[in-house]
């Protein structure tokens, strides 16, 4: 898969988005040469197993303009750059506990002209802000993820989707989901994206009442 394909599945990017997107190919392998981050055949694979994964995000839900999202757990910069890139108008901080991760995320999106987000040094514990949403690429079961970014949800509702937590997953995930299973919402990524690797993945969406 190559950066055409995620324009067909995403018709209306503008130029400048166009741009963002095909550059993502070359720094990530520059970055990784120096900051190994991703595997190689993952790498090799960046657009699917990446970028593409991560804008399944943008197939579910359609940030508003102001919109805030914590990316937590970003690795090098996935959901949240893809997602910044995506939606332009809102906010995204991505954290992270390894900081040479934290580095190749800062530098990707500064590369880029990513204006609309940063990166720090930080675990998901010691985040204070609060956030509309929180995005995540299956970093722990989802009741210890909830436990963690409950007190980053806010109150304020911009979005028809209520504030909560997406998460990407894969696998069986019956056992970890029962404690939320009246509200929480499961999408097969399959039903947008045709690639074979996507078959058993998953967006999570758990909308999460705020801590008072």
């Amino acid at each position: 898969m190559d950066k055409l394909d995620i324009f067909n599945y995403f018709p209306d990017l503008t130029p400048r988005q166009k741009e963002q997107f095909g550059a993502l190919d070359a720094l990530y392998h520059e970055w990784n040469a120096k900051i190994n981050v991703i595997s190689r055949k993952d790498i090799d694979n960046l657009y699917l197993h990446h970028v593409l994964h991560s804008l399944a995000i943008a197939k579910v839900v359609s940030f508003r303009p102001g919109t805030t999202i914590l990316d937590i757990g970003t690795g090098g910069g996935f959901p949240g750059i893809p997602l910044a890139i995506m939606f332009p108008e809102c906010r995204f901080r991505l954290i992270d506990s390894i900081g040479k991760k934290v580095r190749v995320a800062t530098e990707v999106a500064h590369a880029i002209g990513l204006d609309n987000t940063e990166a720090f040094h930080r675990r998901g514990e010691e985040e204070k802000d609060k956030f509309d949403f929180v995005v995540s690429r299956a970093v722990m079961p989802m009741p210890d993820l909830v436990k963690i970014v409950r007190k980053n949800i806010s109150k304020s509702q911009h979005n028809a989707l209520p504030n909560g937590l997406i998460v990407l997953k894969g696998g069986t995930l019956e056992d970890e989901l029962r404690p939320y299973a009246k509200i929480v919402e499961r999408t097969d990524i399959s039903s947008f994206f045709s690639d074979e690797w996507f078959q058993g993945k998953q967006v999570i969406y758990l909308p999460i009442t705020p801590n008072k």
